[in-house]
């Protein structure tokens, strides 16, 4: 087993989402003891993010970009191949200001090439990163109903769109309403965990 797991909390060794996601993994390799685990942790070190010279490099024919154009898409293809290596993914994915952290967008469209993992058929839309489980651990310092959810529905959107069909949410909510709060959030997160087969 291949396991991918993608950080992108700003708080390092005090992140919530990146505990949850670690211990996803933990869990994981503890059944698969051969599990090969990769883990890239975009809080520490940022992805560049799709701007006008990145977008120029992606549109050019790879004989003819320049040097420096190269270089920036072979940053994405490095993503790419991780993605597509991976069995499982496991996504740490705190809210920022009801969305996902910038980071972990910069992942998101760095990995999204047409022809590679989705491309568009007759029938519209079809993703090519497909046959991974994916989890995805969400910290947040509220508490978001379903229904009124601002962050679950673009990451699922993303997933779904480049294949990745199979996902689970674990959610670690109230982080900022006090102690006890945040001790209930991380305690269902971790219930979820050690409920994963």
């Amino acid at each position: 087993m291949n396991i991918l797991q993608i950080n992108s909390s700003l708080r390092g060794a005090n992140s919530e989402s990146n505990r949850v996601a670690g211990s996803i993994v933990a869990k994981l390799s503890a059944a698969n003891p051969g599990a090969t685990i990769i883990v890239r942790d975009l809080g520490a070190k940022s992805h560049p993010v799709l701007d006008e010279a990145a977008l120029g490099a992606l549109f050019t024919p790879a004989d003819q970009r320049t040097p420096e154009q190269a270089a920036r898409v072979a940053q994405d293809d490095a993503l790419i191949a991780e993605v597509q290596a991976a069995d499982v993914v496991v996504i740490g994915a705190p809210m920022y200001n009801f969305g996902m952290p910038i980071q972990l967008k910069a992942w998101f469209d760095a990995i999204a090439r047409a022809g590679v993992t989705f491309r568009y058929t007759e029938a519209g839309p079809e993703g090519l990163l497909k046959n991974k489980k994916v989890f995805v651990a969400t910290a947040r310092g509220g508490i978001y109903p379903e229904d009124a959810d601002p962050q679950v529905p673009h990451i699922r959107m993303l997933l779904n769109f480049l294949g990745m069909t199979d996902s689970t949410f674990v959610y670690s909510n109230g982080q900022s309403m006090g102690p006890d709060a945040a001790s209930k959030g991380q305690a269902e997160a971790d219930a979820v965990v050690a409920a994963i087969a």
